[in-house]
């Protein structure tokens, strides 16, 4: 539970953090608010501090307000600790920090996947995301239904972690294609659809 301090005359209440599968959500409350703007989220990953939202405050009022924020990592792969704090400002241009929260979190690919593109069906272009829990060489080829490589899509070493592609099919005639991970002991085929 934190506080501001009676320079700018927001009431907290509390502000928590809950860490879920790809994301952390921030959940604060204020008892009391005077001429409240708003507040910053703000995010510190290894001594550096960042601006991440502005939520919007209700300006005056005496009842509780409740306020939430989802920080989302569902595009990379971080583990480690992560700070929280909020910045409120009021409409004169004052502001003052909340506590801060400590949050350990491991997003890190935890397994080899290869995810059905999207969108699917797509005209002309895709999306390909696959997850890496080791470095390694990659290989990743689209082929026609009848087994006939089309085009590779990456062939070089890739960290762990989570990894996007774009497919652009400009040149492809409509119909069925397939695409193929291989990595270290895994590789994986999925389908795809062109339509145009």
């Amino acid at each position: 539970m934190s506080k501001l301090s009676p320079v700018v005359p927001v009431e907290l209440t509390s502000f928590i953090a809950n860490v879920g599968t790809q994301a952390v959500t921030l959940d604060w409350a204020t008892a009391s608010e005077t001429n409240n703007r708003g507040f910053e989220i703000q995010k510190n990953i290894g001594n550096s501090w960042i601006t991440i939202a502005f939520i919007s405050g209700n300006g005056t009022s005496t009842s509780i307000n409740y306020y939430t924020f989802t920080d989302n990592y569902s595009d990379n792969s971080f583990a480690g600790t992560v700070t929280y704090r909020l910045k409120q400002f009021d409409y004169d241009g004052k502001s003052n920090f909340s506590d801060e929260i400590n949050v350990t979190v491991d997003f890190s690919a935890k397994e080899y996947s290869l995810s059905q593109n999207f969108p699917n069906p797509f005209n002309p272009v895709t999306t390909i995301s696959f997850s890496l829990p080791k470095s390694g060489l990659v290989s990743l080829k689209v082929f026609d239904n009848l087994g006939r490589e089309i085009t590779t899509l990456v062939n070089e070493e890739k960290e762990a972690g989570k990894h996007k592609v774009e497919f652009d099919a400009s040149g492809l005639a409509s119909g069925v294609y397939f695409y193929k991970i291989t990595s270290r002991d895994f590789n994986a085929t999925k389908k795809l659809i062109l339509m145009k």
